[in-house]
């Protein structure tokens, strides 16, 4: 009777989405990913003891900090508490870690990402280099000499340039705080930014995302804006600012850009994301604090895949959240036509 019950399918919960009906939903909640037995495939035996006892010997993420999902549908992790990346593969029913040893070895991971070829790139804000990874995990090369990279976080490449911009959080110093660009090799290119709060200026800048049409969106996190730029490190425009209302910030973290130009940004102390268009106005957010379906604890990094589906880290959960765009609901011409939940 025991066997029956446990082994029977769990009843399916009902769509979480925002806004709340009767709004046209915008954004659906599908599923969290917190342990490598979510993308291993498990015998019945194993749910089964599982569903009785517990489950024990799945590696299970400690404190997420950035996430990256890949056009082959894995999902990439840099964990603050395991100091290594880890790689969640649900279509090759997979998972691994990265930088466990040699060359390749991590220290403390903070950011992550992908090339077209599956190359993994990674950012250590203690060893203040780049590391490079096979789409194996297996080292290939590190990025940043001395005096190059100073705390660097964020990170992403543009696969039509073949370049790799690296976020410098810094460490006080004016003459960090900026974004370093390297070529795909290792090569320096070239750097933008410095500390300060003009256009082009950074105060402790984070995370970064690079769109399909080259622009690079870095979150300014102590001036607590977004900036962007063209793919040559030229200021375009900014939004944001300090406080509580709608459209501001508090502890920006993760951002990200889906495909049709919407920016989303995460919020520490919101424990939200907040979506924007390219004019900086406020679409909607999504989320709220707890340990819920969709809720947050701390989230941190973001990322958006080619099918528009948002992965958030959330850290205090020990969990990455997945969400889902929903493009056939239609955009909002205006802040105004969107119901903010």
């Amino acid at each position: 009777m025991l066997l029956a019950a446990c082994a029977s399918a769990p009843k399916p919960e009902p769509d979480l989405v925002w806004p709340l009906p009767p709004e046209t939903p915008r954004i659906r909640f599908v599923k969290s990913l917190s342990s490598a037995a979510d993308v291993r495939p498990t015998s019945l035996a194993a749910r089964v003891k599982a569903a009785v006892i517990g489950e024990e010997g799945a590696a299970s993420l400690g404190k997420p900090y950035a996430v990256y999902a890949d056009r082959n549908g894995r999902v990439l992790v840099a964990d603050s508490a395991w100091r290594k990346v880890l790689v969640f593969d649900e279509p090759g029913k997979d998972f691994f870690i990265v930088g466990l040893e040699g060359p390749g070895l991590l220290m403390n991971p903070r950011g992550v990402t992908t090339d077209a070829d599956g190359r993994i790139y990674v950012s250590d804000v203690t060893q203040n280099r780049v590391v490079v990874y096979t789409p194996k995990g297996e080292f290939v090369l590190a990025m940043g000499l001395r005096g190059q990279l100073d705390k660097p976080v964020g990170i992403a490449v543009n696969d039509a340039l073949k370049r790799v911009y690296v976020v410098s959080t810094g460490s006080g110093s004016t003459q960090t705080h900026k974004v370093t660009v390297f070529d795909t090799a290792g090569a320096l290119l070239f750097e933008f930014g410095g500390r300060g709060m003009e256009d082009g200026k950074f105060n402790f800048p984070t995370n970064i995302a690079v769109d399909a049409s080259g622009k690079v969106y870095v979150m300014d996190s102590f001036n607590f804006r977004v900036q962007i730029f063209d793919a040559e490190g030229k200021f375009v425009s900014k939004f944001g600012g300090v406080g509580s209302g709608f459209g501001q910030f508090s502890k920006p973290k993760g951002i990200g850009v889906d495909s049709e130009g919407h920016i989303y940004v995460s919020d520490a102390a919101f424990n939200n994301v907040q979506i924007f268009d390219q004019e900086g106005r406020l679409l909607l957010f999504f989320g709220g604090f707890g340990n819920r379906r969709g809720q947050f604890w701390l989230p941190a990094g973001l990322s958006v895949d080619g099918q528009n589906r948002i992965y958030v880290a959330d850290q205090y959960n020990k969990r990455i959240n997945i969400y889902q765009y929903l493009p056939e609901a239609g955009r909002a011409e205006r802040p105004a036509d969107m119901v903010v939940n």
